[in-house]
């Protein structure tokens, strides 16, 4: 018998488990790292629900990669373990919060360096970019340039949050030079594969 048809009592180990709806957001707003109370459409929430969803692009890609054996999945892993603290500190307005929330919420410029080192690793093994290519190269390349895609959204939507000074200047950087990355790491992961990437050509 599951829990879910057990008569009306819970365990102590069970009351414990923390529930994954709390009922707060059912009027349509959410709260801040700061304990602001906005709209859900406000554009805190629209830009972390970009960077949620480019994790979650990231992480799809990454499965791709690892049927594949590549080897720099865990490039990936650590670059989603960075997204999240670059959610933190868009969820955490800077006129609203504290000077203990800033320190713990700030987002450093070290990971755009590791990210630029990363390219120019990859860069150096690829050939020449003459052309526009277009998304392709097998499902490990389409998947990354999806995930470039979203990036570029979830890029557009902190502009203008870290223009207002809500936000630490290098999560735009971060992003700006992730999707580079992702876009660099495509063309790579087609390369390996030994899968043709498709390139512009007009319609005649």
């Amino acid at each position: 018998m599951n829990r879910f048809s057990r008569p009306g009592y819970t365990t102590e180990e069970e009351s414990r488990i923390p529930k994954i709806y709390t009922k707060t957001g059912d009027k349509g707003f959410s709260s801040t790292f700061t304990g602001e109370r906005r709209p859900k459409e406000d554009h805190i929430f629209e830009a972390l629900g970009n960077t949620d969803e480019l994790s979650s692009a990231i992480g799809l890609a990454r499965e791709f990669c690892l049927d594949k054996g590549h080897t720099f999945t865990y490039q990936l892993d650590k670059i989603q373990c960075v997204l999240q603290d670059l959610g933190s500190n868009i969820a955490t307005p800077r006129s609203s919060a504290r000077e203990s929330h800033k320190k713990r919420t700030k987002f450093t410029g070290h990971p755009i360096t590791e990210l630029e080192s990363w390219i120019d690793t990859f860069t150096e093994e690829l050939p020449p970019l003459t052309n526009f290519i277009i998304p392709s190269g097998g499902k490990s390349s389409a998947a990354l340039h999806v995930a470039r895609t979203v990036c570029r959204r979830a890029e557009r939507s902190v502009a203008p949050i870290v223009r207002s000074g809500e936000a630490d200047p290098d999560v735009a950087r971060f992003l700006n030079r992730l999707s580079d990355y992702l876009f660099t790491l495509a063309r790579y992961a087609a390369m390996k594969e030994g899968c043709e990437e498709k390139i512009y050509k007009r319609p005649e």
